[in-house]
C-alpha cells in the first residue's frame, strides 16, 4: 500500500456533510468526499462516473491550522425568471491548514499523483470560491502506514501561526483516520461517497478515529536562563576604623 498527501490550505475552505437548503455549513476538518472528489475532478471524471476505486482509498486528515468559522450570505435571482430567491447562509473556516492522505494500491495513488500535477479542472477546497494557495501534492509515501504518514509529516502551519507557540517546543495535533474494522475512537462522518451525479448525490457514514501527534516546531525559543544571583556589596571590603 502506498499513501498520497495532500496539503488543504487556503483563504477559505468549506467541507459540508450535512448541507441542507439554504444553510450550508462545514465540517472543522476536510471530509473524504470532498477530497475524493478534488482528485476526481483532477482525474477529469465525470460527475456520473463510478468511483468505487476513489471511494475504497483509506483516508485520514491532521488538523495543523485549525482556522477560524465565519458566516457569510448569498443572495441569487432565478435564471429565468428573475424571482429573488431566499438568502442562503454560508460558513467557511478561514486561514486553515489540513494535512490529508490517502491509502491505497500503489498504480491508483500513482495516478492520483500525476494528475494532480496536471489536473483536468482546477481543484478547490470544498467550493468553488475555496482555490488553494499552497501546492496540493505533498508527493507519496511507501513502506508506511496511514497514520505513521501522518505522524511523520512537518507542521505545515503557516509561520506566523507557528510564531505563536515559540515557548512549545512541540505542540500536539489532532488527527482522524478512517478506522479499520473493529477500531473505533472517535464519530461518525456521512461523507463515504458512492456517487457525486447531481441528480442523485449519495453518501454513506463513514466511522472514524481519533488520536493526537506531537509535532516539532521549528520556530521554538530555546528556554530562557535564570539570571544568576548577583550582590554587588559582597565585593566591599571592610574599612578599619583605625
Amino acid at each position: 500500500m502506498t499513501v498520497l498527501m495532500l496539503q488543504l490550505a487556503g483563504p477559505l475552505q468549506a467541507w459540508g456533510s450535512a448541507a441542507r437548503f439554504s444553510r450550508r455549513t462545514t465540517e472543522s476538518a476536510p471530509t473524504k468526499s470532498g477530497v475524493i472528489g478534488l482528485l476526481a475532478a483532477a482525474q477529469g471524471r465525470p460527475r456520473d462516473t463510478d468511483l468505487s476505486d476513489l471511494a475504497a482509498l483509506r483516508f485520514g486528515v491532521r488538523i495543523d491550522q485549525p482556522g477560524t468559522p465565519i458566516r457569510d450570505f448569498q443572495t441569487a435571482h432565478h435564471p429565468h425568471t428573475g424571482t429573488a430567491m431566499p438568502v442562503s447562509e454560508r460558513y467557511y473556516l478561514a486561514d486553515a491548514v489540513f494535512l490529508a492522505a490517502l491509502q491505497g494500491d500503489g498504480d491508483l495513488i500513482t495516478a492520483l499523483h500525476t494528475a494532480l500535477d496536471a489536473p483536468e479542472f482546477l481543484p478547490y477546497l470544498g467550493r468553488r470560491s475555496c482555490p488553494p494557495t499552497r501546492p496540493l501534492n505533498l508527493g507519496t509515501r511507501g513502506e508506511t502506514s496511514l497514520l505513521g504518514a501522518l505522524e511523520d509529516e512537518p507542521w505545515r502551519a503557516a509561520e506566523w501561526y507557528q510564531r505563536q507557540y515559540t515557548d512549545q517546543p512541540l505542540v500536539t495535533l489532532t488527527l482522524h483516520t478512517e478506522a479499520l474494522p473493529g477500531e473505533y475512537s472517535g464519530q461518525d462522518f456521512n461523507d463515504q461517497p458512492i456517487s457525486f451525479d447531481p441528480r442523485h448525490r449519495r453518501y454513506t457514514p463513514r466511522r472514524s478515529r481519533s488520536a493526537t501527534v506531537d509535532v516539532r516546531n521549528p520556530y521554538a525559543e530555546p528556554p530562557r536562563q535564570a539570571a544568576p544571583e548577583h550582590d554587588p556589596t559582597s565585593l566591599l571590603q571592610p574599612v578599619d576604623d583605625a
